[in-house]
């Protein structure tokens, strides 16, 4: 094995908060992760009422990989698991988010740039060492596939990546779409500098680990 060679803390982009990586099967992911890294994501914590728990890892500074999936020990929640869980057949990068130090101010920008990103809401999980986190975020992740980033606002509580989590730098985030030109509008409402290519859609992105360069999809 091999250190992850050096790389700037934040490569790609800039107020990047974190990737989204969601399965249908949390163990399996993670030990996937690990198999092809090196590096084993750190527990997270469970998403109460939401059927979801994640594992995370840093991607250099204050960015970080969520790797979420269905939660064994929560009951089946009354609506459908985040992030298109229960869909999916197998891991897929399904979206990621972007710091905001004013979520309001920062949703009031994008309607005015012609992006709606979705009604803000709250939420909040426990690590497992007990620290509460809560933070808001906007809903419209969903929106274009994925590829138009949520916004995320940590506000007061402790950011994911202070918990001292494992590391595998982000190297590359790249995007494609049949039609980017679609996609291009809503991403300069919420000044997100991701460049879309065509084809099908999807995020993919490579991260640097013990055993080398690395990329999901």
């Amino acid at each position: 094995m091999r250190p992850p060679s050096a790389v700037p803390s934040h490569p790609f982009p800039a107020r990047l908060d974190h990737l989204v990586l969601a399965t249908p099967d949390l163990a399996a992911t993670v030990a996937d992760f690990e198999r092809r890294t090196g590096v084993r994501p750190a527990p997270g914590g469970a998403h109460p009422g939401l059927g979801t728990r994640n594992q995370l890892v840093s991607l250099g500074g204050s960015a970080y990989l969520e790797i979420i999936g269905p939660d064994p020990e929560q009951p089946g929640p009354e609506g459908p698991r985040p992030f298109g869980v229960d869909g999916l057949a197998g891991p897929r990068t399904v979206t990621w988010a972007i710091r905001t130090h004013d979520l309001d101010s920062a949703v009031a920008e994008a309607r005015a740039g012609g992006h709606d990103p979705g009604p803000v809401r709250s939420m909040r999980r426990r690590r497992p060492d007990g620290t509460l986190l809560e933070w808001r975020l906007t809903d419209g992740g969903a929106q274009a596939s994925g590829l138009v980033p949520f916004l995320i606002d940590w506000g007061s509580s402790a950011h994911p990546t202070a918990a001292g989590l494992p590391v595998t730098p982000l190297l590359s985030l790249s995007a494609s779409a049949p039609d980017p030109g679609e996609i291009a509008p809503r991403l300069s409402a919420l000044a997100a500098p991701l460049t879309v290519v065509p084809g099908e859609t999807g995020l993919t992105f490579t991260v640097d680990s013990p055993r080398g360069p690395v990329t999901f999809r």
